[in-house]
């Protein structure tokens, strides 16, 4: 499973998920977010506070372009 560390947090994506559009889940000890990266939406959150899940949500933001160079050189959609 590709995973890129960002300040401490894991974004990964995992093979199953080629059906799907493009997306990060974003653990850290024992929470996990799902990211949509063209919208940013949330998928889901297990575990994040408000103020955490915005700060993984700008992380998000900030690494747009190399999260989602990673999906697309991964599942070959270049």
């Amino acid at each position: 499973m590709p995973t890129i560390l960002i300040d401490g947090y894991k974004f990964r994506f995992y093979s199953s998920d080629v059906n799907e559009p493009p997306h990060m889940h974003v653990i850290r000890a024992e929470r996990e977010a799902k990211i949509w990266l063209d919208t940013l939406e949330v998928a889901h959150n297990h575990g994040y506070g408000g103020a955490e899940l915005n700060r993984v949500l700008k992380l998000t933001r900030l690494n747009e372009a190399r999260l989602k160079r990673a999906w697309n050189e991964y599942f070959g959609q270049i």
